[in-house]
């Protein structure tokens, strides 16, 4: 047991995690979404992105949800996640296939990370949180082999496009934290 998880997280902890899972989940949607919207329908990669995008409207839904119920506002940064993930997604398509699957990678890193550092934190408190961080978080690197399966480190410029993407998140995810 890590000291983070000795310490129970605070309400305003709980709030902050999931404000941040509802826009990472929202942004994700939205990068799907641009991909999709460039590449169409009929290409096999199209199809496991829209596949991929399926499981984040679910975690979406859960996440809006949880939102609800517990009385957490939303990021005032989501107008901005909205039009960043669309065009993040659109660009990377529009780059070729395999840079569609770099993005998600890229992303799916920092998500893992991420929701490592919460299951951490929550330890066993939290079950329900918890059990669904840890669902989505095990969905979400399937996501991240797909990507790689399906080529993404053959995209021109895979570790800057990576890379570049992995800092977007980290910023995001700070960001939305506190916003």
């Amino acid at each position: 047991m890590t000291a983070a998880s000795r310490i129970p997280p605070s309400r305003r902890a709980i709030e902050a995690m999931i404000r941040v899972d509802q826009a990472g989940e929202y942004g994700a949607k939205h990068i799907y979404a641009g991909q999709l919207a460039v590449m169409g329908d009929r290409s096999p990669a199209a199809r496991q992105i829209a596949g991929m995008a399926a499981q984040e409207d679910r975690h979406l839904a859960w996440f809006d949800r949880e939102m609800t119920r517990r009385g957490v506002r939303p990021t005032l940064l989501q107008p901005f996640w909205r039009a960043a993930g669309h065009a993040l997604g659109a660009v990377t398509a529009a780059m070729g296939p395999e840079a569609a699957m770099a993005c998600t990678v890229a992303v799916e890193t920092e998500i893992d990370r991420h929701y490592g550092e919460q299951l951490d934190t929550l330890g066993d408190r939290e079950p329900e949180l918890a059990a669904a961080v840890a669902e989505f978080r095990a969905e979400e690197q399937e996501h991240h082999d797909t990507a790689l399966a399906a080529g993404a480190e053959n995209a021109h410029g895979y570790p800057l496009l990576a890379g570049a993407i992995r800092a977007g998140c980290r910023l995001a995810i700070g960001l939305s934290k506190r916003i």
